[in-house]
């Protein structure tokens, strides 16, 4: 597992991968449909890092470990293991992730909270594991933070058969959103772990939700700040850094398209050329930088 460590202040954030790979971008049905592989190609700062030669963008699902004086918590929860899904690259994993936690100090026991920036897929797949055919809590001891209104969203869509505002009955299937919300949301509900708080909410000293809806109607970003430092961590605000250079290509998975992309100008223009650091929740290695400003609008500084 490649990780990768990042100092914010007193806070200690450390990327834990489940998963990396590329993808055949570009096309209806993929995660950025307008980011065709030649017009990738003209973003020069994207390759090698975040880009194959042919142009197919690198993603990394993978979990952020946050540690501060005063608590312990996992922002979103990849994929998991043993999970029926859709797509193929997170069907019935078998990844060796809580190893991974467990051999930085992270037992399942340890964790104090989770933060979901929503709840899709590969975002609260580790909420739960499988003991004796039965879903349970992968973190006991934790509190989970979810955003009333994401939840209340996505709570809508079991009893939706035309799906939701933005979204088709058939992307929702293949986001295999409502076994997601029975197998990694609801049992944490049932074991009265949930702690539902609004988009913009203080969830411990120095950690805070920023709303950036568009890819969810709830989606939250999350905002670490220590001694004088900060940084945020993006969630699905942006997919891949392509998004930084062209804030306008929204993913095929985003509620409502329109919004993400207001949402991403807002953001650019708030942190361009501030000492904020940018993690992204899907980007390869290097992970984290600065925004800055270029000819042609917007780039990472790693």
């Amino acid at each position: 597992m490649i990780k990768e460590r990042w100092q914010i202040g007193a806070f200690t954030v450390t990327k834990v991968v489940e998963l990396e790979r590329s993808s055949e971008n570009g096309r209806p049905g993929s995660t950025l449909p307008d980011a065709r592989p030649d017009l990738v190609k003209e973003i020069d700062w994207l390759h090698p890092h975040f880009v194959t030669d042919e142009g197919w963008l690198k993603t990394s699902i993978h979990a952020l470990l946050v540690e501060t004086p005063d608590i312990r918590l996992i922002v979103d929860t990849c994929a998991g293991n043993d999970k029926d899904r859709h797509l193929p690259q997170f069907n019935r994993l078998s990844t060796t992730f809580l190893d991974s936690l467990a051999n930085l100090g992270w037992t399942r026991e340890s964790v104090d909270a989770v933060l979901c920036t929503h709840l899709h897929v590969d975002h609260v797949g580790w909420n739960t594991m499988l003991v004796d055919g039965e879903w349970v809590p992968t973190f006991p001891r934790a509190r989970y933070f979810f955003a009333e209104e994401e939840y209340r969203y996505w709570l809508a869509s079991l009893e939706c058969e035309a799906g939701l505002d933005g979204l088709t009955a058939e992307t929702l299937d293949l986001m295999d959103n409502r076994a997601v919300f029975l197998d990694s949301v609801k049992p944490i509900v049932d074991a009265g772990l949930v702690a539902m708080v609004e988009t913009d909410a203080v969830v411990a000293p120095g950690v805070s939700l920023m709303p950036t809806p568009g890819h969810t109607p709830g989606h939250v970003s999350i905002v670490l700040e220590s001694e004088g430092e900060r940084a945020i961590i993006t969630g699905d605000m942006m997919h891949h850094p392509c998004q930084i250079a062209r804030p306008q290509w929204s993913s095929g998975f985003d509620s409502h398209p329109h919004i993400s992309e207001e949402t991403r100008q807002t953001f650019l223009s708030q942190f361009v050329d501030s000492p904020t650091l940018v993690i992204g929740t899907h980007f390869t290695s290097p992970t984290a930088g600065w925004i800055v400003r270029d000819d042609t609008g917007y780039r990472l500084k790693f």
